[in-house]
């Protein structure tokens, strides 16, 4: 009888940690099984003491995964996730064809929709299913092939597939500042209120640090004005309500229809500005490479 199962640490202490691992959080993983922080901490310190590893450095009351964690937590994470995306085809909840992709709101809506018919057009024999979030990675309620977020944001024991570049500039209602006054200069951008999304924790990049970015001076007492999202924020841009940062992958197209214009020349370029994952399944979905060949191409 194959008894390769018999050294395993029991599943109370693996649940625990995969939920850590992929959340790197302690508090956040015992809120998602229903624990006491310190139910999920006292697991994975005996997790630690069985194998005789540390898998988390503790740090000023943050946890991050040790190499020894990721590795573990990558493996963890996919017999896990393998066990989940078999259970959600068994209870109807995804085809067994279906190759799903996370992506992050802002470019599931401006980036992502627009293209996706080429994606159709050159792989049709696929069935894709998008899911779209305002939350990190680590918040995924359920199974994924390939996911799309800004860098920086926490992704858990995900796999990182490649990197994409960005570039971050104030766009407007191009009402707001007339033809006759662009470009204006950094420091006049305090004439105006600057709409911002406010996060926690805050992974965008905001409006102090894009004008550290530009090489100006934050202008003194700014008018700011708060929004929980950046689709939000940039719906109030093109109603003239005041000026946005935008990122050009998702402004981009409003910005082609006249909704939007760049009051400044001015930008930061952001090299590594978007991540994209692969899902730490070890049974990957046959089209997997498909779709990240794709998204390399039009992220390019």
């Amino acid at each position: 009888m194959d008894n390769s199962t018999s050294n395993l640490p029991p599943l109370s202490r693996l649940k625990p940690f995969e939920a850590a691992a992929r959340c790197e959080s302690f508090s956040l993983a015992a809120e998602e099984l229903g624990l006491t922080q310190t139910a999920v901490s006292k697991q994975i310190a005996l997790l630690e003491a069985e194998l005789g590893l540390a898998l988390f450095e503790r740090r000023n009351r943050a946890v991050f995964l040790t190499e020894d964690g990721r590795r573990l937590g990558q493996v963890v994470g996919s017999a896990l996730s393998e066990i989940a995306a078999e259970i959600a085809i068994l209870r109807g909840n995804r085809r067994g064809g279906e190759l799903v992709l996370h992506c992050q709101l802002c470019e599931a809506f401006y980036w992502l929709m627009p293209r996706l018919s080429r994606f159709h057009q050159q792989n049709p024999g696929i069935e894709l299913r998008v899911v779209s979030a305002q939350k990190p990675l680590t918040h995924a309620s359920g199974v994924f092939d390939v996911a799309i977020q800004t860098s920086g944001r926490a992704s858990g024991s995900a796999r990182l597939a490649f990197t994409a570049a960005d570039e971050v500039f104030p766009v407007c209602a191009p009402t707001l500042v007339e033809q006759a006054n662009r470009p204006v200069e950094p420091a006049s951008l305090v004439s105006y209120p600057l709409l911002t999304h406010v996060v926690v924790p805050q992974d965008w990049m905001t409006w102090p640090e894009w004008f550290k970015g530009v090489g100006a001076s934050m202008p003194v007492k700014p008018r700011f004005v708060e929004f929980d999202s950046y689709p939000l924020a940039l719906q109030a841009a093109v109603a003239g309500q005041g000026i946005a940062l935008g990122w050009r992958r998702t402004t981009e197209g409003m910005i082609s229809e006249g909704k939007l214009v760049r009051p400044c020349a001015q930008f930061v370029s952001r090299p590594t500005e978007i991540s994209v994952y692969r899902a730490t399944g070890r049974d990957e979905h046959k089209s997997t490479e498909r779709l990240l060949g794709w998204l390399e191409n039009e992220l390019t």
